[in-house]
């Protein structure tokens, strides 16, 4: 009988290695013949036509590196990668695990205020799920399901760019990591920055914001999109990556263009960071036929939301392509996300 070679070196911290993750998604069941889109690198969402006029969108989200405003933030992100498919988020299921010996109904009554406000906001339904005090937790862990719903015709998926199509990003990155950074570690950040820029990175949390649902809206209305993307762990060069496989093409960009804000770069720059490897909701990848381009980029402007056109879809293997001074040269996929660093 053979054995299957047994690997015991401890994997890092953050997501799977590509790879393994990979194997895994190979073995997966998936007979049903309503699944529209399953389980892919890339692939944020599954899709599942259940013979109406609408498909369903489902996509489960854990929230790991933050504490603060946990509740709110676990709706942002999972309705982030809802709308990349340009559904609206519609159904939430929760799963609270809270940490034995310091939860208090005080901290349960704020998390649960901080989710019901996020969803009002969007018009999101709390549907059911499951809270627990577990032992071995020293912070909340959230881990939520969001259903969306999309018509047929207004499906988008990554798979839907193509070769010559350009690529758009909107409000720069990584404005995630600034405000996790500033609101878990405040006291590294003492001394670097002012207390004035410390609450100007906390507050990034909304304002850019990690939302990128009226980036969304407002791009797909103003012309077509053909792939959207919400970059998350390993930031915009791990979602560049996770494009590139999902559609099956070459991305070429061009790292200068990326736009990085000032107070984001000061903050990788004292905890060490590479900002375009570094989780960074709130930026919207998407690509559009080079003769949408201008007008989404217009209505973005007009929308007050930030956009700058960073590259194109290249017929070729998935591989992303980067401009440097001595010429393109194959982007490094990241092994993890830059923020796992700190958190070591």
């Amino acid at each position: 009988m053979r054995r299957c070679k047994i690997n015991s070196t401890p994997l890092p911290l953050g997501k799977l290695p590509a790879e393994l993750l990979n194997r895994l998604l190979a073995q997966s069941p998936l007979d049903d013949r309503r699944v529209l889109l399953g389980p892919g690198i890339g692939l944020d969402c599954a899709v599942v036509d259940h013979g109406g006029p609408t498909l369903l969108v489902y996509k489960i989200e854990p929230i790991t590196f933050a504490t603060d405003e946990i509740g709110w933030y676990a709706i942002q992100v999972s309705a982030n990668d809802i709308v990349t498919t340009g559904a609206l988020p519609r159904w939430y299921l929760v799963n609270l695990l809270l940490p034995q010996g310091s939860t208090t109904s005080d901290l349960v009554e704020q998390i649960g205020e901080q989710l019901h406000r996020a969803c009002r906001a969007m018009g999101i339904s709390i549907i059911g799920g499951h809270t627990e005090i577990t032992y071995g937790l020293d912070r909340p862990i959230l881990v939520g399901t969001l259903i969306g719903e999309v018509e047929r015709q207004r499906l988008v998926t990554p798979r839907g760019a193509a070769p010559g199509h350009r690529l758009l990003l909107t409000k720069g990155v990584p404005i995630e990591a600034t405000a996790i950074l500033a609101r878990e570690f405040p006291a590294r950040l003492k001394g670097f920055i002012e207390d004035q820029e410390l609450a100007q990175a906390a507050n990034y949390l909304y304002e850019p914001g990690i939302s990128v649902l009226r980036d969304a809206q407002v791009s797909q209305q103003a012309g077509k999109v053909s792939a959207m993307h919400d970059p998350t762990e390993g930031g915009l060069a791990a979602a560049l990556w996770e494009l590139a496989e999902a559609c099956g093409h070459s991305l070429v960009f061009d790292p200068e263009r990326v736009f990085i804000p000032p107070l984001s770069q000061k903050i990788c720059q004292v905890f060490g960071l590479d900002p375009l490897a570094t989780i960074a909701s709130g930026a919207l990848l998407l690509s559009t036929p080079a003769s949408d381009a201008p007008a989404i980029l217009r209505a973005l402007q007009a929308a007050g939301i930030l956009c700058t056109e960073i590259g194109w879809v290249e017929a070729g293997n998935a591989v992303v392509w980067k401009q440097t001074p001595q010429g393109w040269e194959v982007l490094p996929r990241p092994k993890r996300d830059e923020i796992t660093r700190v958190y070591e």
